[in-house]
């Protein structure tokens, strides 16, 4: 599967970019630590397929410049609306990881939640990221984020054999680079058994490094489907 991010600075931009992507991806998620006097509900409205919803903080790439507990309670108004997803950080404090799950159960569990760990530096040892994949495992995660930066090819390697790591473990993993020496992990990912893998709707609407185009993913699946490599 393929999730677009809507990066945009208003309501109205992350709309009209909603409507265009509706029709390209499976998943969209709203980067609204990007949005001015972001409006859930009004964004909400305009849902035409399922839809993440992420308000990243800064040290793991994000834009959100409120505090913690603004934050959070942004994704908590996001669960009550009815979002398919949610990502949180697993660095997040405890009690507000608590309030967040304790949410999602007031909703019968119709938001999963995704437990991330974004590493903007460079990729740790295989050991180092199996850890991470641990920590965001135990506090409950339905599907457990890893991304890290790639400074060498060698780097994706040791991410992507996250995604057997997890899959033996019975957990559902999304494991990809950042950088342009990473761009291959994004195009594998899936074909290993990532849940999803995020490619931007044109050049330019990226929200991290090394994301290739929804239409450039398309066509380099197409290719390998044809050359009888397929998704799991």
């Amino acid at each position: 599967m393929i999730c677009i991010p809507i990066v945009a600075r208003t309501n109205e931009a992350a709309l009209a970019q909603m409507e265009k992507s509706s029709l390209l991806a499976d998943i969209l998620e709203l980067r609204i630590d990007q949005i001015r006097d972001v409006d859930l509900k009004q964004l909400m409205n305009g849902k035409q397929t399922k839809i993440l919803i992420t308000n990243r903080r800064g040290d793991e790439g994000g834009g959100f410049a409120g505090t913690e507990r603004e934050r959070i309670e942004l994704l908590k108004d996001a669960v009550a609306l009815g979002a398919d997803y949610v990502d949180i950080e697993a660095r997040t404090e405890k009690p507000l990881l608590r309030e967040l799950a304790a949410q999602i159960e007031r909703y019968h569990a119709r938001t999963k939640w995704i437990i991330s760990y974004h590493d903007m530096s460079g990729t740790p040892s295989e050991r180092t990221l199996q850890k991470k994949f641990d920590v965001c495992s135990r506090i409950g995660a339905d599907i457990v984020k890893i991304c890290t930066l790639a400074h060498a090819m060698e780097d994706n390697l040791r991410v992507l054999r996250l995604i057997p790591y997890a899959r033996d473990k019975g957990q559902a993993i999304i494991a990809l680079c950042m950088g342009e020496q990473g761009r291959i992990s994004r195009v594998m990912a899936p074909l290993l058994g990532s849940s999803w893998s995020y490619a931007s709707l044109e050049k330019g609407a990226e929200s991290a490094s090394g994301q290739l185009t929804i239409e450039e993913m398309k066509q380099i699946h197409k290719i390998l489907s044809g050359a009888g490599i397929a998704e799991r």
